[in-house]
């Protein structure tokens, strides 16, 4: 694998999930690894994303459960007033975080992988180009060169941000202070689990859609159940199909709405603060892109199923990309499975990627998964191939874990084929929805059938029983069809 004439057999710009994964599996298979970072290695998830805003939805989660006396009375428990101290929820992020860093960049450096502190870009085939913190800069050269540059916070236009009373979730892992009012600007992911942070926390919410619909990339039946516990029985005022069209820091902050569809003003609005939480775009300005011919789409670097680099279609010899950087979904789990599979095409080893088979979720209480195709999406692909789509659900209510929890306010949708059973999606929203999700994930990854999954034996009881009365629902479609 070695070359004499390369300075590396690989070099990766960016260390986050996407690039650990791919040095740490190339240095093991025998490669001269380098790995370049500017900022924190671990990338977003591990310093502004996944790893701190779960320490922050795990201790207020723990605020709000205690907080809920008639939830607890409903055990038979009493509980005190619930204090809590800001600073050292805002700590234990920030530990965890350390931690998790020191872990990443000691993994690496066991593995032989060279760690470059440095903005890297491209300059021309096989070759890297390095502006080190000092000033200096090189050039090094590699075989391969794998992309995972990331992405960043999108701030749509007519929005100022000074980090401290508007800002984005870069900022708000931090916590560092619990505003009165807050408005939340979008309500994805992102939106929603800080919502869920700061309402346990005590703070009023303003969540502001543009979309015409609160939650609109979610399934709409799980995203109604969803928004009657998450939005409407907390202390959130959720609008949708209004624009935040200017957004001014202060004391207050100043929020412009309008109209989306007539962009006529309709309010001002004054808060303590604003998140803004509308979406992530890639990180590849200052690449040098054009170095390489390459032509991105809105940022995005295109590439194949293998991670390979595109220009006009066809792949840019040991070129490669990977993470969010290429826009497909911006996970971090997905980063970290397209990394080691770039690596294993650049061993020679061809391996792709199954997108549909890659689960997600939203960590608020109750959590909400999701895997595979949407109901419309299906829809779509059963009149494509010509086949009838089924889809049932499954309610936690009939689950005795769930039950015992007093949690069972819950709903698992699973689509499949009436003909032959295989699954094509499934959306849950409920008691520990995050964990639920894989097994359907990996159902989906074997083109499994119904027909034969009825057939496994699930624990009981536990909540996995959601996902086992769905696939009896199912088989029994598929056996009457």
């Amino acid at each position: 694998m070695i070359e004499s004439n390369f300075d590396f057999d690989l070099v990766v710009i960016g260390a986050g999930y996407g690039g650990f994964d791919a040095a740490k599996h190339a240095s093991e298979n025998g490669m001269r690894v380098a790995i370049i970072e500017s900022r924190e290695m671990g990338g977003t998830c591990v310093n502004r994303g996944c790893v701190p805003s779960k320490a922050l939805l795990a201790a207020s989660g723990k605020v709000r459960e205690m907080a809920d006396a008639k939830h607890l009375l409903d055990f038979g428990i009493h509980a005190a007033p619930v204090r809590f101290e800001r600073q050292k929820i805002a700590d234990h992020a920030n530990n965890l975080v350390e931690a998790i860093r020191n872990n990443l960049t000691k993994t690496l450096e066991r593995s032989g992988v060279t760690i470059i502190r440095a903005q890297g870009r491209l300059e021309g085939p096989q070759r890297v180009g390095l502006r080190e913190k000092n000033g200096v800069d090189r050039v090094i050269t590699a075989r391969d060169v794998i992309i995972a540059t990331g992405s960043d916070p999108f701030i749509p236009p007519g929005i100022e941000t000074d980090g401290r009373t508007v800002f984005t979730s870069d900022q708000a892992i931090n916590l560092e202070w619990l505003p009165r009012w807050i408005a939340i600007i979008g309500s994805g992911y992102i939106g929603l689990e800080f919502a869920d942070v700061y309402t346990a926390l005590g703070c009023e919410v303003t969540m502001i859609e543009a979309l015409d619909r609160v939650m609109p990339t979610f399934d709409p039946d799980i995203a109604k159940l969803a928004a009657r516990n998450l939005i409407d029985s907390r202390d959130i005022d959720a609008r949708s199909g209004v624009l935040a069209s200017k957004i001014k820091p202060g004391s207050p902050v100043r929020i412009e709405l309008s109209d989306v569809k007539t962009r006529e003003f309709s309010e001002e609005l004054e808060v303590d603060a604003v998140l803004v939480a509308t979406g992530r775009v890639p990180t590849s300005n200052g690449l040098n892109l054009g170095s390489m011919n390459v032509e991105t789409n809105r940022g995005f670097v295109p590439i194949d199923d293998q991670m390979r680099v595109l220009f006009k279609g066809k792949p840019i010899p040991y070129l490669w990309a990977v993470g969010d950087v290429t826009g497909k979904l911006m996970l971090a789990h997905t980063a970290a499975a397209q990394g080691t599979i770039a690596v294993e095409n650049i061993l020679g080893n061809s391996r792709s990627i199954d997108y549909r088979s890659i689960p997600a979720a939203t960590f608020t209480h109750p959590e909400i998964s999701s895997v595979g195709l949407s109901e419309e999406d299906a829809k779509k692909l059963a009149t494509e191939k010509d086949f009838s789509l089924g889809s049932v659900r499954s309610y936690f209510k009939a689950n005795s874990k769930a039950l015992a929890e007093l949690e069972s306010d819950g709903l698992m949708k699973l689509l499949f084929r009436k003909d032959n059973g295989e699954v094509l999606g499934a959306h849950i929203y409920g008691l520990h929805a995050a964990d639920l999700i894989q097994e359907v994930a990996n159902a989906i990854a074997r083109h499994q059938s119904v027909l034969d999954l009825v057939n496994e034996v699930h624990t009981h009881p536990t909540l996995s029983e959601v996902v086992e009365v769905a696939y009896k629902q199912a088989a029994k479609l598929v056996k009457s069809s």
